[in-house]
């Protein structure tokens, strides 16, 4: 009998995990725990110092227990920038293709950063609830790659995440990386004005739903319907404008 229940990411029928992929190879034990005391304070000079970024809500993170960061993408630089703001050590769930690149990717796996792959993100799931059960933080970008920043191409994955974990998601905005007509590989200059902006904590799903496709279902479409509104919400009291490719 099969040990799979309602609502677990289907893996691709492959017979084995691709150890050419790092985010299909990543398992618990390979994040280092450690990696954020070094890394948080790289991501707090680049914030700070090289750019001029001003974050706001951040007492809306809860200091202790589980928690799920989900935070739009626009630019280039979101990973790094979120990671030194967050008022805790942060475990965040960045594309595979970033951990290929060799000195990058050896520093990301040293900073405890998780890899997945986007075509098969089971693995990656698994090892960031893992992390939840041990009452750590881990973000996501829920569009998965660098959009417009919208959100509304919001994944399933963070929405398993919170059902399975039952960790409150914590919408955060992320503002003036990309600023309009730029590209999505565009970096600010130094000292450029940024905007981290957190949001209230929310629950997307009724605990006593389950954890099955309904649940996910529902949760899904309730961090979709927060982070849009979070993100123009932000925009708007920021006056930092989106991208002109962004669709709330």
């Amino acid at each position: 009998m099969s040990d799979a229940r309602p609502g677990d990411p289907k893996p691709k029928r492959t017979a084995k995990p691709d150890p050419s992929s790092p985010g299909q190879a990543i398992k618990p034990e390979h994040i280092r725990r450690w990696g954020p005391i070094w890394s948080r304070r790289v991501g707090w000079v680049l914030a700070k110092v090289l750019w001029n970024t001003k974050v706001i809500g951040a007492h809306h993170v809860p200091r202790t227990g589980r928690v799920l960061i989900a935070a739009n993408h626009t630019g280039i630089i979101d990973g790094p920038l979120l990671h030194g703001v967050i008022p805790r050590s942060s475990f965040i769930i960045i594309k595979e293709e970033i951990f290929k690149v060799f000195v990058i990717g050896f520093l990301m796996r040293w900073a405890g950063q998780i890899p997945v792959d986007r075509r098969n993100g089971r693995a990656a799931l698994l090892t960031a609830l893992t992390m939840l059960n041990e009452d750590r933080l881990v973000g996501v970008f829920p569009e998965g790659s660098r959009g417009s920043g919208d959100v509304k191409s919001t994944k399933a994955g963070i929405a398993w995440l919170a059902v399975r974990s039952g960790a409150p998601v914590v919408p955060v905005a992320i503002l003036g990386t990309r600023p309009p007509g730029e590209k999505a590989g565009h970096v600010p200059g130094p000292r450029a004005k940024l905007h981290v902006v957190y949001g209230a904590p929310f629950v997307p799903a009724d605990p006593e739903a389950g954890t099955g496709r309904a649940a996910v279902a529902e949760a899904m479409t309730v961090i979709q319907e927060k982070m849009s509104e979070h993100v123009r919400q932000a925009s708007t009291s920021t006056g930092v404008p989106l991208h002109s490719a962004t669709e709330i």
